[in-house]
C-alpha cells in the first residue's frame, strides 16, 4: 500500500508595511517615493545592487488592511479583487534613517504602480514583500556593461555608486528625451551613454541593443547587467552570444514587455515567447 503525503502549503512571505514619507519628481517620467516608519524594523536590506521588492497593491474599497493574508484573502475573495503585486527596484536604503527609495516609471494613467506613486503623499501606506536580488558589480571583472531602459534606470544608477572609484566600462541608457536624463554618480573610467527615443514608445525601437552592439569592445572579463523591455533584452542576448561572454557573467531579464499587462508578461515568463535564454 503507498500514501500520498500532501505537499506543504506555500510559506508566506513576511511583508513590510511601510509610511510614505516624501516624493519628488526625479524627470518628467520618474518618480520616487521614500518610505519609512516603525514599519521598517521588518525590512532587512542585502548586498545586491538590483534589490527589488514584491508591492502589493489592494482595491481601497475593499478596506483591506496590511499585512495581508493571502491564504485566507484567497478563500474569501473573487480573484480579481485579491491584492496586485507588481515588482519594483528599491533604489537606497539608509537603515540609519530607517527609510528607502522607490524609483517609479510614470506614463499618465497606465498602470496600476506609476499612477499610484503620482499621487502618493505622506502617511500613505505601502505594503511589500522582499528584498529579493541576484547582481552587484563583480571588482574582480576587468570591465563592466550596464544597459537598460527607464525601467532599469535605478539599479543601474545603484550599480554605478557601488562600483570601486577605479572601475572602467560603458553604461547605455534608454529614455524619453534629454528631460528624462538623471545625474548619475559614475566612476571616471565608465562612460555613461544616453540614448533617446523621442516621440517612439518604449519598447518599439532596436535603439538600445543596437547601441551596445556598436561599443568598442575592451579586452578581458565583462561583467554585464542588462534588463528592460523584453524583446530588446532578446536581441542583447544575441549581442553578447557574438561577443562570447559567458552566461555566468551575465545579468540580463526581462522587466517588462511591450504590449502586455504586467500579470500576463508574469505568466509569459513560464512560455517560450518569455524566455530570454533558448535553453
Amino acid at each position: 500500500m503507498s500514501t500520498t503525503t500532501a505537499p506543504a502549503p506555500r510559506r508566506a512571505r513576511p511583508q513590510t508595511v511601510l509610511e510614505v514619507l516624501e516624493t519628488a519628481w526625479l524627470s518628467p517620467h520618474l518618480v520616487r517615493v521614500v518610505a519609512g516608519g516603525d514599519g521598517f524594523a521588518a525590512f532587512t536590506t542585502n548586498e545586491h545592487t538590483d534589490k527589488y521588492v514584491k508591492i502589493y497593491f489592494a482595491k481601497p474599497e475593499l478596506g483591506l488592511e496590511p499585512p495581508y493574508d493571502l491564504a485566507a484573502l484567497r478563500e474569501t475573495l473573487a480573484p480579481e479583487d485579491l491584492p496586485v503585486t507588481r515588482t519594483y527596484t528599491v533604489r537606497w536604503v539608509d537603515e540609519a534613517a530607517q527609510r528607502l527609495a522607490i524609483d517609479f516609471v510614470v506614463h499618465g494613467d497606465e498602470g496600476l504602480a506609476g499612477p499610484w506613486a503620482a499621487r502618493a503623499k505622506p502617511g500613505d501606506r505601502i505594503v511589500f514583500s522582499g528584498p529579493g536580488g541576484g547582481y552587484a558589480p563583480d571588482p574582480a571583472a576587468d570591465w563592466h556593461l550596464l544597459a537598460g531602459d527607464d525601467s532599469a534606470l535605478p539599479a543601474i544608477a545603484a550599480a554605478l555608486e557601488a562600483m570601486p572609484r577605479d572601475a572602467v566600462g560603458h553604461a547605455v541608457l534608454e529614455v524619453g528625451t534629454e528631460a528624462d536624463r538623471l545625474p548619475l554618480e559614475a566612476p571616471t573610467g565608465v562612460e555613461v551613454t544616453w540614448v533617446l527615443r523621442g516621440d517612439a514608445p518604449a519598447g518599439t525601437t532596436t535603439l538600445l541593443p543596437d547601441a551596445v552592439a556598436d561599443l568598442p569592445w575592451r579586452e578581458g572579463r565583462v561583467h554585464v547587467f542588462a534588463h528592460g523591455e523584453r524583446e530588446a533584452m532578446k536581441a542583447l542576448r544575441r549581442v553578447f552570444a557574438e561577443r562570447g561572454v559567458p552566461r555566468a557573467d551575465l545579468s540580463l531579464s526581462g522587466y517588462w514587455a511591450y504590449g502586455r499587462a504586467e500579470d500576463r508578461f508574469q505568466a509569459e515568463k513560464r512560455e517560450p515567447v518569455g524566455q530570454i535564454f533558448e535553453d
